[in-house]
Order: structure tokens, then sequence, then C-alpha cells
């Protein structure tokens, strides 16, 4: 829909009265007045007034293919010609091919459990990990570890397990049993050492927690493969393999969320082969369906599905979605599968990061850069008052950076709502399908204000 458009059929003014009146924005404190997106196409959003904007966040982490694809519109089209839903308490084709085309990108053997988001995903791994533990005749496994900083969805459990004290304040008491520890964060060491040359206390207070914890309590650890949202924050290469053997040596689920890190965002097809382990569980969605469609997955391995055959009247998973797996969903997924293979945009992700890695160096010598994490085509930029002293900027100067970048036409992002003190890193992750053109207007504008915004006071 053009401005044009708009304007034959209700004004601006129009569209934003309504919205004041019966929209209420998420994380936000009462947009009065939000940009209203009418159309997209490729890398780049236009607005209601015309404005055309490079989507530099991919809307959520999720738009990995890019916008306007005609051909997922078609596909989702068809199906719902054909059959628009269908409850997966029995199956249907696309829930079919879908499972096993997830098992081929998982390279391993796994079950999928189909919902709506990610939080829904999460939610799932957390009854399963409990009822596997509580079917090997270990009934008292049922606590989690995961990291401060981290995000793992809004639901009750969900939140929980995140570790981001803004998003749990007026919300608790939370799910029961989720326990954190500090973060594989480099730049900030929550140990006082120094990347390359430190003992990986960050892991081992994993362990530390399951035995503090008792490991007979504990069913399972569940982390991205990088902190996205609280911070992109990149763990030493390590660290994951290190996870995966502590939660070996005392019988706890590995549990790997792949909501933002999967389906090429970190260059390769989820974020854990970066590292080469292999999850017990694995949630995903936002690129499953590059956010066309509703769709979640938690993909368990087939030696904890095996758990959960007839053995009494409640070994079954007693858990029901009704549009989870939906066979529109579901197509979507497929056709965006087919499109990340057929255009190499996994492989593609990568590049992009490698541009952003060599071409924004000159920004490491900026006063107020602290720190640039890049894991496939996401970056985060962390912005400090001075780099000597490492005190986070202020909520006014990543503004400015954010509020000029969007001037000169890019979306971008922060970490709002997470650490108190800590919305200092700026972020970033495009479509997958940007074009060489679209990563230098990425990096030529992200220069330019920041070269804009040079002074300290």
């Amino acid at each position: 829909m053009s401005a044009n458009e708009v304007s034959d059929l209700v004004t601006k003014e129009d569209l934003l009265e309504k919205d004041r009146k019966y929209v209420w924005h998420h994380m936000s404190a009462h947009n009065e007045n939000p940009m209203i997106l009418a159309s997209g196409e490729g890398s780049w959003v236009t607005d209601v007034d015309g404005n055309r904007y490079l989507d530099g966040m991919s809307g959520l982490w999720c738009v990995n293919v890019g916008h306007g694809r005609k051909e997922i519109a078609e596909a989702a089209a068809e199906q719902m010609m054909k059959i628009a839903y269908a409850t997966l308490v029995q199956s249907h084709v696309p829930a079919i091919e879908l499972a096993a085309k997830l098992n081929e990108w998982l390279d391993g053997e796994y079950r999928i459990f189909y919902s709506n988001s990610g939080s829904d995903a999460n939610e799932v791994a957390f009854k399963i990990a409990r009822q596997y533990h509580h079917q090997n005749g270990k009934p008292s496994k049922h606590k989690f570890i995961s990291r401060h900083r981290a995000y793992h969805g809004n639901s009750m459990g969900a939140l929980g397990a995140t570790g981001q004290a803004q998003r749990k304040l007026k919300y608790e008491p939370l799910g029961v049993g989720f326990q954190h520890v500090p973060p594989p964060y480099c730049y900030r060491c929550p140990f006082g050492q120094t990347k390359g040359s430190c003992s990986f206390q960050c892991a081992k207070a994993i362990e530390d927690a399951i035995v503090w914890e008792g490991a007979d309590s504990v069913a399972g650890v569940i982390v991205e493969p990088v902190i996205t949202g609280g911070g992109m924050i990149v763990p030493p290469d390590e660290y994951l393999p290190m996870v995966r053997s502590i939660c070996d040596k005392h019988d706890v689920l590995l549990i790997v969320d792949e909501v933002i890190c999967g389906f090429g965002r970190s260059g390769e097809k989820f974020g854990h082969l970066n590292y080469g382990v292999r999850p017990d569980i694995v949630t995903m969605a936002k690129g499953l369906t590059s956010a066309y469609s509703p769709l979640s997955a938690t993909a368990v391995s087939a030696e904890l599905y095996e758990s959960f055959k007839d053995k009494e009247a409640t070994s079954h998973l007693r858990h029901i979605n009704t549009f989870g797996g939906n066979p529109v969903s579901c197509v979507v997924a497929m056709k965006n599968m087919e499109i990340l293979e057929k255009e190499n945009l996994v492989s593609r992700s990568a590049q992009i990061g490698n541009m952003f890695r060599d071409q924004l160096e000159p920004l490491l010598d900026h006063p107020n850069v602290g720190d640039i994490r890049i894991f496939g085509s996401a970056m985060g930029i962390e912005l400090v008052e001075d780099r000597e002293s490492k005190v986070p900027a202020t909520a006014d100067r990543v503004m400015k950076i954010i509020i000029g970048c969007k001037q000169k036409g890019l979306l971008i992002g922060k970490n709002g709502d997470t650490v108190p003190g800590f919305a200092n890193i700026l972020t970033l992750s495009p479509p997958l399908s940007s074009t060489d053109e679209d990563v230098a207007f990425i990096i030529e504008t992200l220069l330019a204000v920041f070269d804009a915004n040079q002074e300290k006071g």
C-alpha cells in the first residue's frame, strides 16, 4: 500500500487516532506516534508516508528471507484451499514433510512438537524435560539452569528462565525451579578474567550451580548459542562444548534455544552447529517461517521420545496447542527453507557478518564504542561513556545513534528492557537476502552516524 493509496482510503491521522484508541503496543510506554508500515520488499520497508527504510533488524530478528516473497504467499494460499486447519492430535502432510526436513537440517534424529511461538516452544521443552526424568525414575530432577542476560520468552515458565530483571519486574513470582548463572560475557567478564587467558569459569559456574542445587534436582540447562536480545553476548568457542560435557556428566539435558540463532542467522543452519555440539532438545521459531506465519517447534532427541511411549496412562505428553503445526504455517516453513537453500542464504549470512567485521573496524576507534560482537549476520555494538571506564552509555547517547540511523533510512535495535543500567547495546540483524548494496548502505550509514556523534559529553 503506497502513501497515495492510504490517502484515498483514510488519512494517516485517522489511522493514528484509531491506533491510539485501540492498539496496545509491544514493549512501549504508550507510543502516541508510531511508525505505520504499509509494505515491504527485500530488505526494505515503506511506511504510510512513503518513507523507505532498510530493515536492519529483520523485523524482530525474524524475516530471514526478506519481505514480499510472492512464492511464500502463493504456497500459503494454495494450502488454504486444500485444508487450512487440522489438529495434530492426528496428522497432516505439511507437518510430516516439515518434520522430516527439520531432521535433515538438524543432522540428527529428532521428534518435532509444533507450537506457535518461541515462548511456547520453550514451555514445551521444560515440560518434556521434567516428564522425561520422572519417567526415567528420577522425579526429583525438575530445576533448570539458565544465564543472566538471556531471554527465553514471555510466558510464565519461559520468563522464569529469562535472566533479565526488567522483563520480570511486577510479574513475579513466575514459574519455579529456574536458577541463573553469570553469562560468558568476555567484555565484562563477571569473574574478572581476560579473553584468551581465562579458565572458563563462566562454564564452570553451570557445573557449580548443578552441584550446589544437587544434580538429582536439576533437569536441564537452557542456553542460546549466543545471548542475542540480551546484548549479543558471543561466548568463547570452547564454552558450549564444555556445557555439553557438564550436562552429560550430571545427567542433565541440554536445551538449545535456536529461536533467533537458527535458520541461517549464525552462518550455519543452526547456531549450535557453529560449536559442534548436539543438543537433547532444540527450540525454534522466528526464522523457521521468516515470520510469514506463526510457527515454532520443539525438536526432541529420539532417545528422549522413547520414554514417552505407552507405559502407563500418563506416559504421553499431555500438551496440546490449537494452532501449533497449522498446515498453512508448515507449508510456509517448507517454502522458506527451500528459499534459504536455493539462494544459499546460510552461507550468505556468514558473508554479511564478514563484511560487517571488515568494514566496521573503524568504529572500534570511536570513543563511545566499547565492543563489537558479530555472530553470523547478527551484530551488537556496545556503547560506553568512555572506553577506559566501560561505564555503559546513557539512554540519550544510545537513542542519538538509533534516531540518527532512522533519519538516514536505517532501522536498528537495542537491548531494551533487559537489565537495569545496561540497555547500551545496539543490535542489527538484517535479512540474509540483503544484497551487497544493502549491506554497504548499512555500513555507510553506521559510519556516518557515529562520525556525527563523536563528542564524549
